[in-house]
């Protein structure tokens, strides 16, 4: 054992308020994170490459992303010793696994949109229009 708080033979709990998971399943699964990764399952990008896939994502966040994926071991920054500087992103080993998984989700949803905007339209059909003062 080496002595850090989260080894192999702890258990983890995504439920619980303190497990690491949770904050990691954030990072995954906000909207950015789950697009930046499965943009990534394409192939290494580097950054505005990636920014221009990730339609309206800020560059702020997407900094902010990629430094939270990273952190947690599913993206690999590269910086390559040239003039002008270049950073590769790509995704690693865990990192696919991953983004394969979100993948499989949103083909799952892109699928039942028909579906899904038939619901919306049922619902707000049976709900009123909220009043607007002027």
């Amino acid at each position: 054992m080496d002595g850090s708080p989260h080894t192999d033979d702890l258990a983890f709990d995504v439920f619980a308020r303190t497990c690491p998971s949770r904050e990691t399943l954030g990072h995954v699964t906000g909207r950015w994170g789950t697009l930046t990764l499965t943009a990534l399952h394409e192939g290494a990008c580097r950054f505005n490459e990636l920014r221009r896939r990730v339609d309206g994502v800020s560059e702020k966040m997407l900094s902010q992303t990629l430094h939270a994926l990273e952190r947690d071991g599913l993206v690999h920054r590269e910086a390559q010793p040239v003039n002008p500087p270049r950073v590769d992103y790509e995704l690693t080993a865990l990192g696919h696994g991953v983004a394969e998984r979100l993948l499989s989700l949103i083909h799952s949803l892109e699928a039942a949109m028909p579906e899904v905007m038939a619901a919306r339209e049922q619902y707000d059909a049976a709900r009123p229009s909220p009043v607007t003062t002027d």
